[in-house]
């Protein structure tokens, strides 16, 4: 898989954008970035989206902007001059296809049937767009189509919105979502750019899903963990679960036999996709620390944070 969609894996939702005036692209941008999603898809669909793109490459280079609604070559060619990352293309069109693949240009065209996906594959492609993705039987379709086809990702774009967006997230073959619902037209030509940062942000919780797990209490040894494990259980009238290192009191309390991170102990941030959440957090400045991760099959489970709060370490868990 290219290194442009694993990026785009790791963002998990793509604002798709339609710029009719290109003096609406930084802002617009700016509100994207600052709402936690530094990622767009900007559309062919208007005459301002070439200087758009431009602009926004311009003044944020770091973004992950990619161009949108490309029909033919000569679009490709000016989406690439205009600093576009990616090209995202409704339909199939071998000719632009091959053209990005011979010039290593990512490209993920749009398919919805398994005819499509089927020549997707043969042309070299791992991820393609499915789309229209509601109109075309949503999910379950997208299970269906999809199941003989293994080793391809899919980016569902078309009537993803906030009420269904972690539905499709959740399916292990869904790379990320294209959207529109944070990006809508109005607001931009309305310059509402708080609001499409509020919108944004909201997303990104809707994502992530962050939840308190549990709180983890430091203690000196496995007497004092005990003594404390059971006054709180008493008290609650909570279950009690001993383990090797620790001891839960119901599901919200755990009790330590030991000084661990943090001063007084630990939160316990449990996520829908840690992998996600980490390089969301990383954005607003918190890093990770490394020899803290933990793995389940194979994959991250649990990873503390390098920061602590009140004296509490912050530790992130899956699921």
């Amino acid at each position: 898989m290219h290194k442009v969609f694993e990026e785009i894996g790791l963002l998990g939702i793509v604002p798709v954008i339609a710029i009719e005036s290109a003096n609406d692209a930084e802002p617009l941008a700016r509100a994207l970035i600052d709402g936690g999603l530094p990622c767009a898809e900007v559309t062919f669909r208007t005459k301002a989206a070439k200087e758009a793109m431009a602009r926004i490459a311009k003044t944020y280079p770091a973004m992950l902007m990619g161009a949108g609604t490309v029909l033919n070559v000569d679009q490709v060619k000016a989406a690439m001059e205009s600093g576009a990352k990616f090209i995202v293309s409704p339909g199939l069109n071998p000719k632009v296809v091959e053209y990005c693949l011979q010039n290593n240009i990512p490209i993920t065209p749009g398919v919805a049937t398994p005819t499509e996906i089927g020549l997707a594959i043969e042309m070299g492609l791992d991820v393609v767009k499915f789309f229209p993705a509601e109109a075309s039987g949503g999910l379950e379709y997208l299970k269906a189509v999809g199941a003989p086809f293994k080793g391809i990702h899919f980016i569902p774009t078309g009537g993803i919105d906030a009420t269904n967006l972690l539905t499709y997230l959740k399916f292990s073959r869904v790379l990320a979502c294209g959207g529109s619902w944070m990006v809508k037209s109005d607001l931009i030509s309305n310059k509402r750019f708080d609001e499409i940062k509020k919108l944004t942000s909201e997303a990104i919780g809707t994502m992530l899903g962050f939840t308190l797990r549990h709180v983890g209490i430091n203690n000196v040894d496995e007497s004092e963990a005990i003594g404390g494990a059971s006054l709180l259980a008493r008290l609650l009238q909570l279950p009690v679960k001993d383990g090797t290192s620790s001891i839960f009191v119901g599901q919200q309390f755990e009790f330590l036999k030991r000084q661990y991170l943090g001063k007084h102990g630990h939160i316990a941030i449990g996520t829908n996709f840690i992998e996600r959440a980490i390089v969301y957090l990383a954005k607003q400045g918190m890093a990770i620390k490394p020899q803290t991760r933990t793995e389940k099959e194979g994959k991250l489970a649990t990873v503390y944070l390098d920061v602590e709060i009140s004296g509490f370490a912050v530790h992130l868990v899956q699921g």
